[in-house]
């Protein structure tokens, strides 16, 4: 699978799909045809039972993604705006909805719409060098793609508060001691790491990762009880998959599972 679009590319290595911002001139900021690129990627992607595991990258440069693209931004009329912000949410939407398990693999600076980016993935790999923030309410906005929500979420509530009100960015040390990273590695090391982690979920049955990853995100919130219950039914879901049929004998029969793509 390859597709390119206003500023983004699409290509597959085996079952990991990598989606690349290209817009490096520019520290990778959001345009409104950048982000309608990504939001149809996303969803295409969503839809390929090959694709295993998705990494959002971006091409070298000095950021992963700086946020919104402000010079678009001014002299907008309120309509645009409107329109512009849905379209952003619409896209960090289709991340979190993927099926399949997502990692962020960061360098540089991940601020506003580009951490919520990272946010929005299941795992975030940073290099050493990225560097994380919420500037909006610095310029008289709030985060709009869900950060303030996502941020509380990832690194708790006292926490999220102090970095939204404030505007202060965290270096990668902080990100992962806060819970914002998942991993921490020399730059020079970034993307084989992504690409490793991706490779050894891709062990996994994807049938049970993508019920695992529905279930996780569906009990977020929910009180002990229909978290159990919800968990139950995936549990039950994925025991009457060929998935479980298969897992079982390869075990028994001591050789790698072949599974089955659905």
């Amino acid at each position: 699978m390859a597709r390119e679009g206003s500023n983004v590319s699409a290509e597959r290595v085996g079952p990991v799909a990598l989606v690349t911002l290209l817009r490096s001139q520019a520290l990778n900021v959001l345009s409104v045809g950048m982000t309608a690129a990504l939001t149809d990627i996303f969803e295409r992607l969503s839809q390929d039972t090959a694709v295993r595991v998705v990494i959002v990258r971006a091409q070298e440069g000095r950021a992963f993604c700086a946020g919104a693209d402000l010079k678009e931004v001014r002299g907008m009329s309120q309509k645009a705006l409107t329109a512009r912000r849905e379209g952003i949410r619409r896209m960090l939407r289709a991340v979190r909805q993927l099926p399949q398990p997502s990692i962020a693999s960061v360098f540089g600076f991940a601020l506003g719409g580009g951490c919520e980016l990272a946010l929005s993935c299941d795992l975030v790999v940073a290099a050493e060098d990225a560097e994380f923030g919420f500037p909006e309410l610095r310029v008289g906005a709030i985060p709009g793609g869900g950060g303030t929500r996502l941020l509380r979420e990832a690194i708790g509530a006292r926490r999220s508060t102090e970095l939204l009100f404030t505007a202060r960015r965290v270096d990668a040390g902080e990100a992962y001691h806060l819970g914002l990273a998942s991993r921490v590695v020399p730059r020079s090391e970034l993307d084989g790491t992504s690409m490793e982690i991706a490779l050894k979920i891709c062990l996994a049955s994807p049938t049970a990762l993508r019920i695992t990853k529905r279930v996780m995100h569906g009990s977020t919130g929910c009180d002990e009880l229909a978290a159990e219950a919800l968990e139950d039914q995936g549990w039950t879901e994925a025991s009457r998959t060929p998935d479980y049929v298969e897992g079982l004998t390869a075990f028994a029969e001591k050789r790698p599972p072949r599974w089955t793509d659905r």
